[in-house]
């Protein structure tokens, strides 16, 4: 009888034992079913909605990275681009898809400075859209006629305070970086001068070219072809330290002007919800592609920095900017849309 009661004793044990292997079995399954799954992010084309037309900066920097991340994945990256409404086209079609990783945002400081654009926008950069990597930055630069007598921000701001409401500073699009860097540079300054905005790059330099403006504000690429062409002089750059493919160019902060910092910048956003491992697949790629010597290379040579973020950063850096361009917004007086 003792026999036979610890022989079920055993046997109990032993079926105890087979069910917690049973489930430890079922749970390891179904653990490596997921990270199959993971793993196998993409399964199909990826697409990145860029709020501006072909060949921007912020175009350009998305294509180069597109490139290197189809190599990496195996997978087509397409650029989109959806330009037009502040960038409310673009946001709203990503909105618009699912939070799976396919249809992802070109943000950046375009994006923080809508925040403050528009008095209805249907979004918030900061609630509605899951931070996944800054991708590349690039100064705003400072530019005269070659035949101008302004060489120097010095120069500029002197001949601004002699003659108050004289001197035209041109720049792109109203509530743009570069149009809006040239708003900072007056109130920082106090001067008198008046701000012209273009549609283009192109109009902007053959305002410049003319006189019709005697100075402008824009990123390396749309003044690069006349920088070669020695049609242009760079007073100054607006990073925190000199541009490498212009060393001799002083920043604003080694002119004289220390608080005149902008630094313009792009990165890459998903609708919110955005699965954990999928953003962290997708973070892990685009800080790999964004490290590759080609992709060094070519962002180098249009005046950019390529360079990635962990998603805090990213969001961090989002929200700084965002209140910073407000104040400027308000003190410039530009009024919502």
């Amino acid at each position: 009888m003792t026999r036979l009661k610890s022989n079920l004793d055993i046997i109990r044990r032993c079926r105890r034992v087979a069910g917690v292997l049973i489930a430890s079995t079922a749970l390891f399954m179904a653990l490596m079913a997921s990270l199959h799954a993971q793993s196998g992010f993409p399964t199909r084309a990826i697409r990145i909605i860029v709020p501006y037309g072909a060949g921007g900066v912020g175009d350009l920097t998305m294509r180069i990275l597109a490139q290197k991340m189809a190599e990496h994945f195996g997978k087509q990256v397409i650029i989109e681009n959806r330009p037009g409404a502040g960038g409310l086209l673009a946001a709203k079609a990503v909105l618009d898809s699912s939070p799976d990783g396919y249809t992802l945002l070109e943000a950046g400081n375009g994006a923080a400075i809508g925040m403050s654009l528009f008095k209805n926008r249907p979004y918030n950069i900061l609630q509605d859209f899951t931070s996944i990597s800054m991708t590349a930055s690039f100064d705003v630069l400072i530019a005269t006629s070659i035949k101008s007598k302004y060489e120097t921000l010095k120069d500029i701001v002197e001949a601004a305070r002699k003659s108050p409401g004289k001197l035209n500073f041109g720049a792109i699009n109203p509530g743009s970086t570069q149009n809006l860097s040239a708003h900072l540079f007056r109130q920082l300054t106090g001067i008198d001068v008046t701000i012209v905005p273009f549609r283009t790059t192109p109009e902007l330099v053959t305002a410049l070219l003319r006189n019709d403006v005697d100075v402008g504000f824009d990123y390396y690429a749309g003044f690069q072809s006349v920088i070669d062409d020695k049609k242009v002089r760079i007073a100054a750059v607006s990073g925190e330290r000199r541009l490498g493919l212009l060393p001799n160019v002083p920043t604003a902060r080694e002119s004289g002007f220390p608080d005149f910092v902008v630094i313009g910048w792009n990165a890459l956003a998903a609708p919110a919800g955005l699965p954990v491992e999928v953003l962290g697949i997708l973070n892990r790629e685009v800080n790999s592609a964004l490290a590759d010597p080609e992709v060094q290379r070519k962002t180098e040579g249009l005046g950019m920095t390529a360079r990635g973020s962990t998603p805090q950063e990213m969001r961090a850096r989002m929200e700084q900017e965002v209140n910073r361009w407000a104040a400027v917004i308000e003190k410039a007086g530009i009024e919502r849309q």
